[in-house]
């Protein structure tokens, strides 16, 4: 006789758990608070939608934190097996400059979605929406509308505390707490930093781009670009840094990072160059060093005009430009968030120790990934490593 599975959460942790089960050994049921699955994952499309990265996996694994807790997962369903699983569904992808991976031929994130509902839907699997969690009831499941659900096995995949609007709002941390399950407080992840501007610098830069720089914090370095916010700063060359900046920001009231405008150059090459051009400072960085307005603005905004006019002491900060951090965005505006279940209250297969045939995948889990189709990738994995995982444990009874 089959066994009935309920995945709490319609997200891409939940969807491709469901994606992976074995429907000859499970009757398996997805609900959702929304009245409709994927929300988040049709938001990750917004601005480019990187459904995973082409790194090789060693590398890739290290772009996690802890990677140790979220190895075994990515060695047993990788990003290439990923792009194949697409192809497979009929999503065909493609490798961008940056390695990243898209759909192939403008498929939208929308179309993505059906292909993955059209698959689960061949494979009689049943989505329940406008079902909100609300807890348990002597081994039942309660949602918001006084239904009652009773599984065999319980997956819940409800997602981490930010983009409220697609049902991600972590408000599920307090019922599991009420269960003796350890968490951790949920804190936003690659998000927006908070930097106090100077009056000038903001009123003519702001929602301009800083374009090929890297940025280096704690002996990290990210590349990428960024773009000034009148808050701060955001976008991928910071969000790759932000494990690091919020453990420094958990102790102390600010943090430094350096932005390198010229990462292709090294210091003396610069100073160099900016020997021989001769011409006004600015000049010389805009036409020589093709650094933007906006770089020679916040280049200057970070020194005197005694140290500007000093070709060493200008090439230095060209290479390290300090920005002072006071503190992250809005939790409900980052692309992620760590914090949720904390990792010891799972077992290796995510079984949570307290709750009975219960297990826990994706972004409430306190675990943390780059943009750029980590994040994605990683809760694909999780959900597949566990379907695997139980189609074998109810294979061998």
């Amino acid at each position: 006789m089959k066994k009935s599975i309920a995945i709490i959460g319609g997200g891409t942790a939940g969807l491709m758990a469901a994606a992976f089960l074995d429907t000859d050994l499970y009757n398996i049921s997805i609900y959702d608070k929304k009245s409709s699955v994927g929300r988040k994952f049709l938001v990750a499309g917004d601005g480019g939608f990187n459904l995973t990265h082409s790194e090789e996996i060693k590398k890739f694994i290290k772009r996690y934190t802890p990677s140790e807790f979220l190895e075994p997962a990515l060695r047993s369903f990788t990003n290439q097996d990923f792009i194949t699983w697409l192809g497979n569904i009929g999503i065909d992808t493609f490798i961008g400059s940056s390695h990243r991976v898209f759909p192939s031929n403008g498929i939208k994130p929308i179309q993505v979605l059906r292909a993955i509902l059209d698959f689960l839907k061949s494979r009689d699997v049943t989505i329940n929406g406008n079902m909100e969690f609300t807890g348990w009831d002597n081994g039942h499941l309660l949602f918001n509308n006084d239904l009652n659900v009773k599984a065999d096995i319980c997956i819940f995949a409800l997602g981490g505390a930010s983009w409220k609007i697609t049902g991600s709002d972590g408000k599920w941390k307090q019922l599991f707490e009420s269960k003796g399950i350890k968490t951790v407080p949920f804190k936003p992840a690659n998000c927006s930093y908070n930097i106090l501007w100077s009056r000038d610098f903001i009123i003519n830069h702001q929602g301009k781009p800083l374009k090929n720089i890297a940025i280096l914090f704690d002996n990290q370095l990210s590349k990428g670009e960024v773009v000034i916010t009148r808050q701060g700063i955001e976008g991928n060359a910071i969000y790759a840094l932000s494990s690091a900046i919020q453990s420094v920001l958990d102790k102390e009231q600010e943090a430094t990072i350096y932005i390198d405008h010229k990462p292709t150059l090294s210091y003396h090459e610069i100073v160099e160059k900016i020997k021989k051009a001769g011409r006004s400072p600015s000049r010389r960085l805009r036409e020589i060093l093709k650094l933007n307005p906006t770089q020679v603005a916040l280049i200057k905004d970070r020194m005197s005009k005694e140290n500007f006019l000093d070709i060493e002491k200008l090439s230095e900060t060209i290479k390290k430009c300090p920005v002072v951090i006071t503190g992250a965005g809005p939790i409900d505006e980052a692309i992620s968030t760590t914090g949720g279940i904390d990792r010891d209250s799972l077992s290796l297969s995510y079984k949570i120790s307290v709750l009975h045939n219960s297990y826990a995948i994706g972004e409430m889990i306190d675990w943390n990934a780059p943009t750029g189709g980590y994040l994605i990738q990683g809760c694909v994995s999780m959900g597949v490593y566990l379907a695997r995982h139980l189609n074998i444990l109810r294979a061998s009874k």
